[in-house]
Protein backbone atom coordinates (compact mmCIF):
# COMPACT_ATOMS: atom_id res chain seq x y z
CA UNK A 1 0.00 0.00 0.00
CA UNK A 2 1.56 3.36 -1.03
CA UNK A 3 2.26 6.25 1.33
CA UNK A 4 -0.29 8.98 0.78
CA UNK A 5 0.84 12.56 0.15
CA UNK A 6 -1.62 15.39 0.82
CA UNK A 7 -1.58 19.05 -0.21
CA UNK A 8 -0.13 20.03 3.18
CA UNK A 9 2.32 17.11 3.49
CA UNK A 10 5.91 17.90 4.41
CA UNK A 11 8.62 15.27 4.18
CA UNK A 12 11.65 15.53 6.48
CA UNK A 13 14.83 13.55 5.83
CA UNK A 14 17.22 13.17 8.76
CA UNK A 15 20.95 13.16 8.01
CA UNK A 16 24.14 13.64 10.05
CA UNK A 17 25.35 17.24 9.93
CA UNK A 18 28.40 18.20 7.84
CA UNK A 19 29.34 14.62 6.94
CA UNK A 20 30.08 13.37 3.42
CA UNK A 21 29.86 9.60 2.96
CA UNK A 22 27.75 7.26 0.85
CA UNK A 23 24.76 7.23 3.19
CA UNK A 24 24.27 11.01 3.48
CA UNK A 25 24.61 11.32 -0.30
CA UNK A 26 21.70 8.93 -0.81
CA UNK A 27 19.62 10.91 1.68
CA UNK A 28 20.27 14.12 -0.24
CA UNK A 29 19.50 12.37 -3.54
CA UNK A 30 16.17 11.35 -2.07
CA UNK A 31 15.40 14.91 -1.00
CA UNK A 32 16.27 16.21 -4.46
CA UNK A 33 13.97 13.74 -6.24
CA UNK A 34 11.07 14.24 -3.86
CA UNK A 35 11.25 18.03 -4.12
CA UNK A 36 12.12 18.58 -7.80
CA UNK A 37 10.71 15.50 -9.55
CA UNK A 38 7.66 14.65 -7.46
CA UNK A 39 6.92 18.22 -6.36
CA UNK A 40 6.59 17.35 -2.66
CA UNK A 41 7.61 19.90 -0.02
CA UNK A 42 10.76 18.24 1.32
CA UNK A 43 13.40 19.34 3.82
CA UNK A 44 16.62 17.99 5.28
CA UNK A 45 16.83 17.82 9.06
CA UNK A 46 20.39 17.55 10.34
CA UNK A 47 21.50 16.13 13.65
CA UNK A 48 22.68 17.60 15.88
CA UNK A 49 20.12 20.26 14.99
CA UNK A 50 22.22 23.07 16.49
CA UNK A 51 25.20 22.52 14.17
CA UNK A 52 26.20 25.97 12.84
CA UNK A 53 27.00 24.77 9.28
CA UNK A 54 25.19 21.45 8.77
CA UNK A 55 25.25 21.27 4.94
CA UNK A 56 28.42 19.64 3.66
CA UNK A 57 29.78 21.40 0.52
CA UNK A 58 29.39 18.16 -1.48
CA UNK A 59 25.63 18.32 -1.10
CA UNK A 60 24.89 21.96 -1.84
CA UNK A 61 24.32 20.97 -5.47
CA UNK A 62 21.13 19.13 -4.45
CA UNK A 63 19.58 22.41 -3.24
CA UNK A 64 17.36 20.77 -0.63
CA UNK A 65 16.55 23.34 2.09
CA UNK A 66 16.94 22.34 5.72
CA UNK A 67 14.96 23.03 8.87
CA UNK A 68 15.88 22.91 12.55
CA UNK A 69 12.43 21.82 13.71
CA UNK A 70 10.04 19.10 12.53
CA UNK A 71 6.28 19.61 12.59
CA UNK A 72 4.74 16.55 14.21
CA UNK A 73 1.56 16.18 12.14
CA UNK A 74 -0.05 13.01 10.78
CA UNK A 75 0.03 14.36 7.25
CA UNK A 76 3.83 14.69 7.44
CA UNK A 77 6.57 12.08 6.96
CA UNK A 78 9.94 11.63 8.68
CA UNK A 79 12.60 9.46 7.02
CA UNK A 80 15.69 8.39 8.99
CA UNK A 81 18.64 6.11 8.12
CA UNK A 82 19.21 2.94 10.11
CA UNK A 83 21.74 4.09 12.74
CA UNK A 84 20.86 4.04 16.44
CA UNK A 85 21.38 7.80 16.75
CA UNK A 86 19.01 8.61 13.88
CA UNK A 87 16.35 6.08 14.89
CA UNK A 88 16.32 7.62 18.36
CA UNK A 89 14.99 10.81 16.79
CA UNK A 90 11.72 8.99 16.17
CA UNK A 91 10.85 8.77 19.87
CA UNK A 92 10.35 12.54 20.04
CA UNK A 93 7.43 12.43 17.60
CA UNK A 94 4.01 10.87 18.07
CA UNK A 95 1.83 11.77 15.07
CA UNK A 96 4.20 11.94 12.08
CA UNK A 97 4.53 8.89 9.82
CA UNK A 98 7.95 7.34 10.46
CA UNK A 99 10.13 5.57 7.89
CA UNK A 100 13.44 3.81 8.53
CA UNK A 101 15.63 3.54 5.41
CA UNK A 102 17.95 0.55 5.73
CA UNK A 103 20.94 1.78 3.72
CA UNK A 104 23.33 -0.58 5.48
CA UNK A 105 22.38 -3.73 7.37
CA UNK A 106 25.70 -3.85 9.20
CA UNK A 107 25.40 -0.25 10.35
CA UNK A 108 22.55 -1.31 12.63
CA UNK A 109 25.07 -3.38 14.56
CA UNK A 110 27.97 -0.94 14.21
CA UNK A 111 25.94 1.98 15.51
CA UNK A 112 24.79 -0.13 18.46
CA UNK A 113 28.40 -0.89 19.41
CA UNK A 114 29.65 2.67 18.83
CA UNK A 115 27.05 4.33 21.05
CA UNK A 116 29.98 4.89 23.39
CA UNK A 117 32.93 6.74 21.84
CA UNK A 118 35.22 4.62 24.03
CA UNK A 119 34.34 1.42 22.18
CA UNK A 120 37.29 0.28 20.05
CA UNK A 121 38.95 3.63 20.77
CA UNK A 122 42.49 2.23 20.67
CA UNK A 123 42.24 0.42 17.28
CA UNK A 124 40.44 3.44 15.80
CA UNK A 125 43.28 5.73 16.91
CA UNK A 126 45.83 3.33 15.43
CA UNK A 127 43.96 3.41 12.10
CA UNK A 128 43.85 7.20 12.13
CA UNK A 129 47.61 7.44 12.61
CA UNK A 130 48.36 4.61 10.17
CA UNK A 131 46.33 6.29 7.40
CA UNK A 132 48.60 9.35 7.58
CA UNK A 133 51.58 7.28 6.45
CA UNK A 134 50.14 4.25 4.62
CA UNK A 135 46.82 5.61 3.25
CA UNK A 136 44.97 2.57 4.58
CA UNK A 137 43.62 1.12 7.81
CA UNK A 138 45.81 -1.27 9.75
CA UNK A 139 42.90 -2.85 11.65
CA UNK A 140 39.57 -3.97 10.19
CA UNK A 141 37.05 -2.50 12.65
CA UNK A 142 34.14 -4.23 10.91
CA UNK A 143 35.69 -7.62 11.64
CA UNK A 144 36.26 -6.70 15.29
CA UNK A 145 32.64 -5.61 15.66
CA UNK A 146 31.36 -8.78 13.96
CA UNK A 147 33.15 -10.87 16.59
CA UNK A 148 32.05 -8.68 19.49
CA UNK A 149 29.67 -10.31 21.99
CA UNK A 150 27.45 -7.21 22.09
CA UNK A 151 26.82 -7.42 18.34
CA UNK A 152 25.87 -11.09 18.63
CA UNK A 153 23.39 -10.34 21.42
CA UNK A 154 21.87 -7.32 19.70
CA UNK A 155 18.23 -7.82 18.68
CA UNK A 156 17.55 -5.49 15.71
CA UNK A 157 13.76 -5.82 15.76
CA UNK A 158 13.50 -3.89 19.04
CA UNK A 159 15.13 -0.93 17.33
CA UNK A 160 13.37 -1.37 13.99
CA UNK A 161 9.95 -1.53 15.63
CA UNK A 162 10.05 2.24 16.05
CA UNK A 163 9.31 2.66 12.34
CA UNK A 164 5.92 2.57 10.66
CA UNK A 165 7.32 1.84 7.20
CA UNK A 166 10.70 0.64 5.92
CA UNK A 167 12.79 1.30 2.82
CA UNK A 168 15.36 -1.32 1.77
CA UNK A 169 18.32 -0.01 -0.24
CA UNK A 170 19.33 -3.53 -1.29
CA UNK A 171 17.85 -6.99 -1.65
CA UNK A 172 20.17 -7.96 1.17
CA UNK A 173 18.35 -5.40 3.38
CA UNK A 174 14.98 -6.55 2.02
CA UNK A 175 15.77 -10.13 3.00
CA UNK A 176 17.06 -8.99 6.41
CA UNK A 177 13.85 -7.11 7.22
CA UNK A 178 11.67 -10.06 6.24
CA UNK A 179 13.78 -12.51 8.27
CA UNK A 180 13.44 -10.25 11.30
CA UNK A 181 9.68 -10.27 11.20
CA UNK A 182 8.87 -6.97 9.49
CA UNK A 183 5.56 -7.42 7.59
CA UNK A 184 5.90 -7.41 3.80
CA UNK A 185 3.26 -4.69 3.39
CA UNK A 186 5.39 -2.26 5.41
CA UNK A 187 8.53 -2.70 3.28
CA UNK A 188 9.37 -0.76 0.10
CA UNK A 189 12.40 -1.39 -2.09
CA UNK A 190 14.21 1.90 -2.71
CA UNK A 191 17.81 1.75 -3.84
CA UNK A 192 19.88 4.61 -5.23
CA UNK A 193 22.11 5.57 -8.15
CA UNK A 194 25.62 6.84 -8.74
CA UNK A 195 26.52 10.51 -8.94
CA UNK A 196 26.21 11.88 -12.47
CA UNK A 197 29.97 12.49 -12.65
CA UNK A 198 30.48 8.71 -12.86
CA UNK A 199 27.58 8.07 -15.21
CA UNK A 200 28.65 10.80 -17.63
CA UNK A 201 32.38 10.04 -17.74
CA UNK A 202 33.69 8.65 -21.03
CA UNK A 203 36.24 5.82 -20.85
CA UNK A 204 38.94 4.76 -23.29
CA UNK A 205 39.70 1.05 -22.95
CA UNK A 206 43.00 1.48 -24.80
CA UNK A 207 44.29 3.54 -21.86
CA UNK A 208 43.55 0.88 -19.28
CA UNK A 209 46.55 -0.40 -17.32
CA UNK A 210 47.29 -3.59 -15.39
CA UNK A 211 46.12 -2.06 -12.12
CA UNK A 212 43.98 -3.70 -9.46
CA UNK A 213 42.17 -1.20 -7.23
CA UNK A 214 40.68 -2.00 -3.83
CA UNK A 215 38.93 -0.35 -0.90
CA UNK A 216 41.24 -0.57 2.13
CA UNK A 217 38.46 0.38 4.54
CA UNK A 218 36.60 -2.91 4.09
CA UNK A 219 37.87 -6.49 4.07
CA UNK A 220 41.46 -5.33 4.43
CA UNK A 221 42.74 -8.38 6.31
CA UNK A 222 41.81 -10.75 3.48
CA UNK A 223 42.83 -8.28 0.75
CA UNK A 224 46.30 -8.00 2.35
CA UNK A 225 46.70 -11.76 2.03
CA UNK A 226 45.88 -11.50 -1.69
CA UNK A 227 48.40 -8.70 -2.14
CA UNK A 228 51.08 -10.64 -0.23
CA UNK A 229 50.66 -13.79 -2.34
CA UNK A 230 50.29 -12.01 -5.68
CA UNK A 231 53.29 -11.65 -7.93
CA UNK A 232 54.97 -8.28 -8.37
CA UNK A 233 53.36 -8.07 -11.81
CA UNK A 234 50.13 -6.92 -10.18
CA UNK A 235 49.98 -3.30 -9.09
CA UNK A 236 47.47 -2.75 -6.29
CA UNK A 237 46.08 0.75 -5.67
CA UNK A 238 44.02 1.63 -2.57
CA UNK A 239 41.05 3.93 -3.06
CA UNK A 240 41.35 6.07 0.03
CA UNK A 241 41.72 9.78 0.89
CA UNK A 242 40.71 10.63 -2.68
CA UNK A 243 38.36 13.26 -4.02
CA UNK A 244 35.58 12.16 -6.35
CA UNK A 245 37.65 13.33 -9.31
CA UNK A 246 40.70 11.38 -8.12
CA UNK A 247 38.61 8.21 -7.76
CA UNK A 248 37.29 8.67 -11.31
CA UNK A 249 40.75 9.26 -12.76
CA UNK A 250 42.13 6.20 -10.95
CA UNK A 251 39.34 3.86 -12.03
CA UNK A 252 39.43 5.13 -15.63
CA UNK A 253 42.90 3.64 -16.03
CA UNK A 254 42.27 0.55 -13.86
CA UNK A 255 41.37 -2.87 -15.27
CA UNK A 256 40.25 -4.66 -12.10
CA UNK A 257 38.54 -3.71 -8.85
CA UNK A 258 38.38 -6.24 -5.99
CA UNK A 259 36.12 -5.94 -2.96
CA UNK A 260 36.30 -8.52 -0.17
CA UNK A 261 34.53 -6.36 2.37
CA UNK A 262 31.28 -7.08 4.16
CA UNK A 263 29.02 -5.41 1.53
CA UNK A 264 26.57 -3.98 4.12
CA UNK A 265 24.34 -2.54 1.39
CA UNK A 266 24.42 -2.15 -2.38
CA UNK A 267 27.83 -0.48 -2.27
CA UNK A 268 28.80 2.39 -4.52
CA UNK A 269 32.44 1.63 -5.29
CA UNK A 270 31.87 -1.68 -7.14
CA UNK A 271 29.32 0.15 -9.32
CA UNK A 272 31.64 3.11 -9.82
CA UNK A 273 34.39 0.73 -10.90
CA UNK A 274 32.13 -1.20 -13.28
CA UNK A 275 30.69 1.90 -14.98
CA UNK A 276 34.25 3.17 -15.50
CA UNK A 277 35.18 -0.03 -17.32
CA UNK A 278 36.68 -2.22 -14.61
CA UNK A 279 36.20 -5.93 -14.14
CA UNK A 280 34.77 -6.41 -10.64
CA UNK A 281 35.69 -9.29 -8.32
CA UNK A 282 33.90 -9.61 -4.98
CA UNK A 283 33.30 -11.81 -1.97
CA UNK A 284 29.97 -13.51 -1.36
CA UNK A 285 29.20 -11.60 1.81
CA UNK A 286 26.25 -9.28 2.46
CA UNK A 287 24.73 -7.79 -0.67
CA UNK A 288 27.37 -9.46 -2.86
CA UNK A 289 25.55 -12.75 -2.22
CA UNK A 290 22.50 -11.38 -4.04
CA UNK A 291 22.60 -11.26 -7.84
CA UNK A 292 20.00 -8.46 -7.75
CA UNK A 293 22.49 -6.26 -5.83
CA UNK A 294 25.71 -7.25 -7.57
CA UNK A 295 24.65 -8.72 -10.95
CA UNK A 296 27.97 -10.07 -12.16
CA UNK A 297 28.80 -13.60 -13.39
CA UNK A 298 29.30 -16.11 -10.57
CA UNK A 299 32.89 -16.77 -11.66
CA UNK A 300 33.81 -13.30 -10.35
CA UNK A 301 32.53 -13.99 -6.82
CA UNK A 302 34.64 -15.90 -4.29
CA UNK A 303 34.25 -16.96 -0.68
CA UNK A 304 36.89 -15.07 1.31
CA UNK A 305 38.80 -18.19 2.32
CA UNK A 306 42.58 -18.60 2.07
CA UNK A 307 42.33 -21.61 -0.23
CA UNK A 308 40.60 -19.35 -2.80
CA UNK A 309 43.39 -16.76 -2.93
CA UNK A 310 45.31 -18.46 -5.80
CA UNK A 311 42.06 -18.59 -7.82
CA UNK A 312 41.41 -14.90 -7.14
CA UNK A 313 44.92 -13.98 -8.27
CA UNK A 314 44.48 -16.05 -11.42
CA UNK A 315 41.20 -14.30 -12.13
CA UNK A 316 42.88 -10.89 -11.77
CA UNK A 317 45.61 -11.96 -14.21
CA UNK A 318 43.01 -13.37 -16.59
CA UNK A 319 41.25 -9.99 -16.61
CA UNK A 320 44.56 -8.26 -17.33
CA UNK A 321 45.55 -10.58 -20.17
CA UNK A 322 42.11 -10.92 -21.79
CA UNK A 323 40.67 -7.57 -20.83
CA UNK A 324 38.64 -6.81 -23.97
CA UNK A 325 36.85 -10.16 -23.66
CA UNK A 326 36.39 -10.02 -19.86
CA UNK A 327 35.17 -6.41 -20.09
CA UNK A 328 32.08 -7.69 -21.95
CA UNK A 329 31.20 -9.95 -19.01
CA UNK A 330 30.07 -6.81 -17.20
CA UNK A 331 27.82 -5.38 -19.92
CA UNK A 332 24.66 -6.31 -18.01
CA UNK A 333 25.99 -4.83 -14.75
CA UNK A 334 26.77 -1.54 -16.52
CA UNK A 335 23.32 -1.50 -18.14
CA UNK A 336 21.68 -1.93 -14.72
CA UNK A 337 23.81 0.90 -13.30
CA UNK A 338 22.91 3.27 -16.15
CA UNK A 339 19.21 2.58 -15.62
CA UNK A 340 19.31 3.17 -11.85
CA UNK A 341 18.35 6.89 -11.94
CA UNK A 342 15.12 6.09 -13.81
CA UNK A 343 14.48 3.04 -11.60
CA UNK A 344 14.90 5.22 -8.51
CA UNK A 345 12.34 7.70 -9.80
CA UNK A 346 9.90 4.96 -10.84
CA UNK A 347 10.11 3.34 -7.40
CA UNK A 348 9.51 6.68 -5.67
CA UNK A 349 6.38 7.27 -7.74
CA UNK A 350 5.05 3.87 -6.60
CA UNK A 351 5.80 4.62 -2.95
CA UNK A 352 4.50 8.18 -2.63
CA UNK A 353 1.09 8.79 -4.16
CA UNK A 354 -0.61 12.19 -4.10
CA UNK A 355 -4.23 12.29 -2.96
CA UNK A 356 -6.64 15.20 -3.21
Amino acid sequence: MPIEVYKNTKIYIAAPAAIATGGPELLHQLGYYLRYYLGIETYMYYYPSNHPHPVHPNYKEYEVPFVREIKDGRSNVLIVPEGVESIRLLRWFFKIRKIIWLLSVDNLFLSQIFQSKLNFLFPRLINKIWRIFKKENLIDINELVAKDKRAKKFTPLKLLNQGEFYFAQSYYALNFLKKNGVPQEKIFYLSDHLHKSFLETAIDLSKKENICAYNPQKGLAFTKKIIKLATKNIKFVPLINMTREEVINTLKKTKVYIDFGNHPGKDRIPREAAILGCCVITSKRGSAAFFEDVPIPEEYKFEDREENIPKIIEKIKDCFENFEKRFKDFDYYREVIRNEPQKFLDDLKKIFVKVE
